[in-house]
């Protein structure tokens, strides 16, 4: 089992506000009703990476960095985790989320070791989930809130927005780290 690369203590909520300087995705300049087909979108660019040879999915291209079959299993267990936390924001009021250590997490789930095939499967099924309860969102709904542990707190629609960073800066890292090692020979 690898070790975790890097721990993100990053506050990212800073990405609601301006355009992401990485990845250069901003989450500000979308209909809020298109994040259901953002996520499916998002979700089918992720096939051909879980299609790579093993080589190319498996290897970090830093040892700081996650492999692309590790951040796959991220973004599919991020899917679940803000569908069960919609779910939250929709039926209850004013919910608090316990704290979600995903470093943890990669290290409980071996990310580094998962079926690429078992990863996909649950991360288009995952997606999925999620974007057919965005669909259903409406009217007031959107202005329901949710708060993370660490205080930071969400209307659905910050929420919605907030989380699309993810799966797309995700699928930038994993692209510049397939570069680094193509460029290694």
């Amino acid at each position: 089992m690898a070790d975790v690369p890097f721990a993100d203590d990053k506050d990212w909520t800073w990405v609601l506000r301006t355009e992401c300087t990485e990845c250069r995705f901003d989450v500000r300049h979308f209909p809020r009703e298109q994040i259901s087909n953002l996520i499916r979108d998002n979700a089918v660019r992720w096939i051909p990476i879980l299609e790579l040879d093993d080589e190319r999915l498996r290897r970090r291209p830093r040892p700081d960095r996650w492999s692309a079959l590790e951040y796959a299993a991220h973004v599919r267990d991020v899917f679940e985790l803000f569908d069960h936390r919609l779910d939250l924001m929709l039926t209850e009021d004013a919910p608090h989320f316990p704290n979600w250590n995903q470093d943890e997490t990669a290290l409980d789930k071996h990310y580094d070791e998962a079926d690429p095939a078992d990863v996909l499967e649950d991360l288009q099924a995952n997606a999925t989930r999620l974007a057919v309860r965005f669909a259903a969102v409406s009217g007031a709904q959107w202005e329901r809130t949710g708060h993370r542990s660490d205080g930071a707190s969400f209307t659905v629609e910050s929420f919605a927005r907030y989380l699309i960073h993810d799966p797309e800066h995700h699928l930038h890292d994993v692209e510049h780290g397939l570069r680094m090692i193509a460029s290694e020979g």
